[in-house]
């Protein structure tokens, strides 16, 4: 019989220590090590065999076979866009996302999708019982007989079913509730996920089957159970968006198969997701006119150019430190702008609290967008309004030029189409391209120059 012994395993980095801690040492975080039990014979390991008992053999690189299965159509646009173009047979995906933010209603929507097509689904929820996920597939319009449910947490018993059914493709919705009977620690438990994201693995691999695989996130936002879980698989992918507005974001983070850039957007509706097939118009359709403190911006959102607002208000303060809060931009680029025009153009911010917001719940992290930041902050606090039809593009400098961005031609191709009348953009781009005949374009060199263009000076 196996001796057993005990270990100290840290919940959020899988840190693992003989003794109980109150603060782990791996990721600094106070009360997460749990006391787990395990046996001295490794669970998990496949001997001398590679996936599902295949033969370990090296192969040169130029006689590896190509695979030329096509890529599998999810029957949702953007979802494909995220995947790279759809679901690569033999990849394990993970999905993450807050609790109700739609996750379930997302992959049900495209199995629902994909078993119309043909293509086998089974679908297992450790969370709910098949007769929940029948009403929430009655809710949502997404009744196929190749569509296959169950609500099982042993691992050993979802495989028997892939074995029976025969699927071309896995869910397991949520992957911390499942267990494997070897592992001694509950489901949830580092040593748990670890080692059933392991084997879900090689079932992958050794049977050429896509798996998704739901994960839950921590309070923090990061996916919960070891690090180590985002790089054991081939693509991760997080659903965001507020839980009160309906606007959904999918944004693949880590993609074998694709690019990380994409993003993929949805509205949430009373019959599931729908896709959002005009992402400028859903951002812009709210947007107030003659008001200071906002401005437009074209953003790059993978190959797609988007057009988004910005809101700024900077009001003074009766405090020693004023606020500076961000809500979809980096807290630190806000400030550093800020620092730019108080210091290049004379403005006084010292006594003024200032708050970002990105209309919509969209998270933007590239610089093209700094001249909108600095425009809606000078419009707010001069109380002066820019041109409805009007349109920011550009990268701040610390000492207040206006740099290049990249992909001009798209961003300002998306401002025609979109009914806008003037581009403020960067002179450096002016090389080499000649703007639409019909579309005013302002070229700048400085910040100042930029905010000259844009607020002049007088209140419009």
């Amino acid at each position: 019989m196996a001796k057993i012994k005990s270990k100290f395993v840290c919940q959020e980095c899988g840190y693992e220590s003989p003794k109980w801690m109150g603060r782990c040492p791996g990721c600094g975080q106070w009360n997460t090590l749990v006391e787990e039990r395990e046996s001295r014979h490794a669970p998990g390991r496949t001997g001398s065999a590679g996936y599902e008992g295949r033969k370990r053999e090296a192969t040169p690189i130029t006689e590896v076979v190509q695979l030329k299965q096509p890529r599998a159509d999810t029957g949702i646009r953007e979802l494909n866009r995220v995947l790279g173009g759809g679901l690569v047979p033999g990849s394990l995906i993970l999905v993450g996302g807050d609790p109700g933010i739609g996750k379930s209603t997302l992959l049900l929507q495209a199995t629902h999708r994909l078993a119309g097509r043909d293509f086998p689904v089974l679908y297992v929820s450790g969370e709910e019982s098949t007769e929940q996920t029948r009403l929430r597939a009655d809710r949502l319009g997404a009744l196929d007989p190749r569509l296959f449910v169950a609500a099982e947490t042993d691992l050993e018993s979802v495989i028997a079913l892939v074995e029976e059914i025969q699927p071309k493709l896995l869910v397991v919705d949520s992957i911390q509730t499942i267990y494997q009977s070897d592992v001694t620690s509950a489901p949830g438990s580092v040593a748990q996920v670890r080692e059933c994201t392991g084997r879900l693995m090689r079932l992958a691999k050794g049977k050429n089957l896509a798996i998704i695989i739901v994960g839950h996130v921590t309070k923090e936002g990061a996916i919960a159970g070891p690090r180590m879980l985002e790089h054991m698989v081939d693509c991760v992918l997080y659903f965001e968006g507020e839980r009160h507005h309906s606007y959904r974001v999918l944004r693949a983070v880590k993609n074998r198969f694709g690019s990380t850039n994409e993003i993929g957007l949805f509205e949430m509706g009373a019959r599931g997701l729908v896709e959002v097939e005009n992402p400028s118009e859903m951002f812009l359709s709210e947007r107030p006119h003659g008001v200071a403190g906002s401005a437009v911006t074209a953003s790059m959102e993978g190959t797609r150019p988007v057009l988004i607002e910005l809101q700024a208000l900077v009001s003074p303060t009766s405090f020693a430190t004023p606020k500076r809060m961000a809500q979809g931009l980096d807290h630190h680029r806000v400030t550093m702008i800020m620092a730019v025009l108080e210091k290049r153009l004379g403005m006084f911010l010292q006594n003024q609290d200032a708050y970002v917001n990105v209309v919509g719940g969209v998270k933007l992290d590239e610089p093209a967008v700094d001249l909108a930041v600095a425009v809606s902050l000078a419009s707010s606090f001069r109380d002066q309004s820019t041109r409805p039809k009007e349109v920011f593009i550009g990268e701040v400098g610390l000492t207040g030029e206006v740099r290049g961005v990249a992909r001009l031609e798209q961003r300002v191709a998306e401002v025609r189409n979109m009914g806008f009348k003037r581009a403020v953009v960067p002179a450096k781009n002016r090389r080499g391209w000649t703007p639409p005949p019909d579309l005013e374009i302002g070229w700048v060199d400085t910040l100042e120059e930029a905010l000259e263009v844009a607020l002049g000076g007088s209140n419009r």
